[in-house]
C-alpha cells in the first residue's frame, strides 16, 4: 500500500498543537500527545516537526499572526477620536470578557518564549507588530511600546491572580501612558 496522500496533515499537526497547549497547558506538550490529538502517527510529527521547539515555533506564529490580524481589526474599527486610553481598556474589557481559555493560551505560548530561545522572535516580531499598529495613534514608537507593555502586564496580573477588572484603574493607567 503507497503512502496516503495528506496535504492538510502539517496543519492539523499544529492546530492539535494549539490544542493540547491550551487544554492541558504547555507542560502536556509532546510528539505523542499532539500525534494523539491530531490523529495521525507519531512518525508525522517528527517528520514534519524534528523538535518540539519546531512544533512551538509554528504554533505561536499561528496564534500570532491571528492575534496581529484581530489587533489590525480593533485598529481599523476604531474611531480615529477615540482617544487611545478609552480604545485600550475597552479592548482589555473585551477581552477579559471574550474567550478567556484563547487568551490564557495565547499568554502561555507568549510566557515559553522565557526558556525556549527559538521562540523569542515570534515573540519579538508580535510585540514589533503590536507597536507598529498602536504607532498609528501615537505618533511615537516608545508610546507604543510602552502601552503594549502596559496591556500586556495588566492582562498577566488579571489572568494570573483572578481580580476583577477595574475599567477605571485601566483607564488612568493607559491616559498616563498616553499623555
Amino acid at each position: 500500500m503507497g503512502r496516503r496522500y495528506d496535504p492538510e496533515r502539517r496543519q492539523r499537526i499544529i492546530d492539535a498543537a494549539i490544542t493540547v497547549v491550551g487544554e492541558r497547558g504547555i507542560g502536556a506538550l509532546s510528539h505523542r500527545t499532539v500525534a494523539a490529538a491530531a490523529d495521525v502517527p507519531l512518525g508525522s510529527t517528527t517528520y514534519h516537526f524534528a523538535s518540539l521547539d519546531d512544533l512551538l515555533v509554528a504554533a505561536l506564529e499561528q496564534v500570532s499572526a491571528e492575534w496581529v490580524a484581530d489587533m489590525e481589526r480593533w485598529e481599523r474599527d476604531t474611531a480615529a477620536e477615540v482617544p487611545l486610553a478609552d480604545a485600550m481598556t475597552g479592548l482589555m474589557e473585551e477581552l477579559l470578557e471574550g474567550d478567556r481559555k484563547r487568551l490564557e493560551l495565547e499568554y502561555e505560548l507568549y510566557v515559553a518564549a522565557l526558556r525556549r530561545t527559538p521562540v523569542r522572535p515570534i515573540v519579538a516580531a508580535y510585540l514589533d507588530d503590536t507597536a507598529a499598529l498602536l504607532v498609528r495613534r501615537t505618533g511615537d514608537l516608545s508610546v507604543a511600546r510602552a502601552v503594549v507593555a502596559l496591556f500586556d502586564g495588566l492582562l498577566l496580573q488579571l489572568l494570573l491572580t483572578g481580580r476583577p477588572f477595574d475599567r477605571d484603574e485601566a483607564r488612568t493607567a493607559f491616559e498616563r501612558v498616553t499623555g
